[in-house]
């Protein structure tokens, strides 16, 4: 098979845990390019900072962020894809959050807003290199359009919240974690499947030329469409059970091996 596009998650799988990409994968995606393979980005993080990653890595094609809600180009930041959280459900998510007293998050026109200032917060910004902006009324900020709002709590509660939210929200939304501390809700077509679906479609390529690569369950979706679903040696059980074929971990050059073994080589 010659792959034709690869999508590939970012955090622990294209980066390492220094948060760097290697010189030795940065040669990598620079080779699979000039043997006229798309590649691209495919990740929950803001437009703002997956743009940030992707110029370092000079790709200058659409990429695919808040774990698909958006697909966007880097040249001209022409929006391609986009599907919005549902207005009620944005409203219910909100009413649940104050109840429970839970760390709810969201993005408006690409900025990162909270109800208030705490640790969960400080953290996730830090993580992600993110500025982010208070809004105490926040009601104001969950009526606007959003790809993505995130719950940041421990990771056995947010497993029972998540069964609580499907019952709450029903099937017009997607909920799914990008780590353990993150439950992310977007619009029912905001996948990384559905993503890359499109981005496949825009391109003229079959799926089954495609190839994905990811390490976390909300990975999943694209590693099921794509023609070769990738997880890395570092990857959650769940998606190593499900994918074609298991890499090195992010730590060692796992999407390199990927490029050199499935493309490079593969003539």
């Amino acid at each position: 098979m010659t792959y034709k596009l690869i999508a590939i998650d970012i955090d622990d799988t294209l980066i390492n845990d220094n948060k760097e990409v290697t010189p030795a994968t940065q040669t990598a995606l620079e080779q699979a390019v000039a043997h006229g393979v798309v590649v691209t980005l495919a990740t929950g993080r803001a437009y703002a900072s997956a743009q940030a990653l992707a110029r370092q890595t000079k790709l200058n094609v659409p990429i695919i962020t808040y774990q698909g809600a958006l697909v966007k180009n880097l040249l001209d930041e022409k929006v391609l894809y986009e599907r919005y959280v549902p207005q009620e459900a944005s409203r219910k998510l909100f009413d649940y959050c104050l109840e429970k007293n839970l760390h709810l998050q969201t993005y408006i026109d690409d900025n990162l807003y909270a109800r208030e200032e705490n640790q969960k917060l400080l953290d996730y910004a830090k993580l992600n290199g993110t500025q982010y902006y208070i809004e105490s009324d926040f009601i104001k900020v969950i009526e606007q359009p959003t790809p993505k709002l995130l719950i940041i709590d421990e990771p056995d509660y947010l497993d029972q919240v998540a069964v609580e939210l499907r019952e709450l929200l029903g099937p017009e939304v997607h909920i799914t974690k990008s780590k353990p501390y993150f439950l992310e809700i977007m619009h029912k077509e905001g996948t990384k499947g559905h993503a890359l679906t499109f981005l496949a479609e825009h391109f003229g390529h079959q799926l089954s030329e495609c190839i994905a690569i990811g390490d976390s369950w909300n990975d999943h979706e694209m590693l099921e469409v794509a023609g070769l679903g990738v997880a890395m040696g570092n990857a959650i059980p769940a998606l190593k059970e499900l994918a074609d074929y298991i890499t090195a971990s992010n730590n060692e050059d796992g999407v390199k091996e990927v490029i050199e073994k499935f493309v490079l080589n593969a003539e």
